[in-house]
């Protein structure tokens, strides 16, 4: 095989510098990690406008092309416009197109037949998620399948996820790369709303039903505690579900919004008691490796996915009552605090950005026909501060 530069379009995120969420912190360290290494790196960026003017632009920023498509529409309609123009820019450029999440596999196929080289990260499993209706589920259950034969590959960040993607691909089509996390900075700001150091349980997630916000309210609040329950995350009045939660809570129930400050999120994440989290629909869930890195005890829905990352010794439950348990487990329990606590910081090992976005890169390069790469340890940036104070 000749020479050449090896080189990656990134989509299915609304872009970089990371400000959204998961797929959007991991865009930005890949491709930094790979633009040091020589890599030519193109990532997709999405601009809601009132009247489009140029619809795809680009410029260079730390060495990456952020490729600027302006789309004139709103919710739902705009992800599906930029999902489109982004397939047939992506497949006049040429290079491995590293799909994140399936939303826009309809337009796969097209890329396929226009010869590009497809590697997409699967994700959860979007169309079992209680919240959808039966329409944008099926939607997304079509989509599923278009996006696992459309791709060359196919990533899954949890053993459960592969498991579930080998009914659609034989396995080995599938790779297992999990989310990466980092170990706590050294300087760790005191906890932030006026909460007192190992006072409080936290968690850190949408509030929505399949992240089980409200079992996890309720079963808190059946008796005082004497500490307070920090719920993070966006709260609406008008949406049904956010006032079932917070008619369910006592007053030592603290519902602060989101909170975008890295440091106030490390910092809120690092003093708590314990982190609960209430997912059930997906794979390796990034607020779940932060909490292992924060060294937390965990107290976490019973499923494989948060099983499978988070291992044996932290604190499960399945309904309010067993929520309920596990939570005056770890108020009563200080040994079995201090083993979670222990056990999380060992399990946070299996999740260094460092193994994986090399194991990213491996795979990149094997859909592009790429030569191996050489394993060596490259300086980029520091922890970016993506993670909202609501993920997943």
């Amino acid at each position: 095989m000749p020479d050449r530069i090896p080189a990656v379009l990134i989509l299915g995120t609304r872009g970089i510098p990371a400000a959204h969420g998961g797929f959007e912190t991991f865009a930005e360290r890949f491709a930094r990690y790979l633009a040091v290494r020589g890599w030519c790196v193109g990532v997709y960026c999405q601009r809601e406008v009132k009247r489009v003017g140029t619809r795809i632009s680009s410029r260079v920023w730390n060495g990456i092309e952020l490729i600027t498509v302006e789309v004139g529409l709103k919710g739902p309609a705009a992800t599906l416009a930029f999902d489109a123009f982004c397939a047939w820019d992506a497949a006049r450029r040429g290079g491995v197109c590293l799909v994140l999440g399936y939303n826009g596999a309809a337009f796969l196929p097209y890329l396929r037949a226009s010869g590009g080289r497809i590697l997409t990260n699967m994700d959860g499993i979007e169309w079992r998620r209680p919240k959808w209706s039966r329409p944008i589920r099926a939607y997304f259950y079509v989509s599923e399948w278009i996006a696992a034969w459309s791709s060359h590959r196919l990533v899954a960040d949890h053993p459960a996820i592969a498991d579930h993607l080998a009914t659609r691909r034989p396995r080995r089509a599938i790779t297992t790369i999990p989310y990466g996390g980092d170990p706590p900075s050294d300087e760790i700001a005191p906890p932030p709303l006026g909460l007192e150091a190992g006072r409080y349980l936290v968690s850190i997630a949408r509030i929505e039903p399949d992240n089980n916000i409200l079992t996890i309210v309720e079963a808190f609040s059946r008796r005082p505690r004497g500490v307070r329950l920090v719920v993070l995350g966006t709260m609406c009045v008008h949406n049904r579900y956010h006032r079932a939660v917070e008619e369910a809570a006592s007053p030592e129930v603290l519902f602060p919004g989101p909170i975008y400050e890295p440091d106030q999120v490390q910092a809120l994440r690092i003093h708590a008691l314990a982190y609960l989290h209430g997912h059930s629909v997906g794979g390796t869930n990034p607020s779940l490796v932060e909490a292992l890195w924060a060294g937390n005890a965990v107290i976490a829905h019973a499923n494989p996915f948060n099983r499978g990352t988070a291992g044996d010794a932290q604190f499960y439950f399945k309904d309010v009552d067993s929520c309920a348990v596990a939570i005056e487990q770890v108020l009563d329990e200080a040994e079995a605090v201090a083993h979670a606590r222990a056990a999380a910081r060992r399990r946070a090992e299996d999740f260094r950005w460092g193994d994986v976005l090399a194991a990213y890169e491996d795979e990149v390069r094997r859909v592009g026909g790429y030569p191996p790469a050489e394993r060596v340890k490259v300086p980029f940036a520091e922890p970016i501060g993506a993670t909202a104070g609501a993920s997943g």
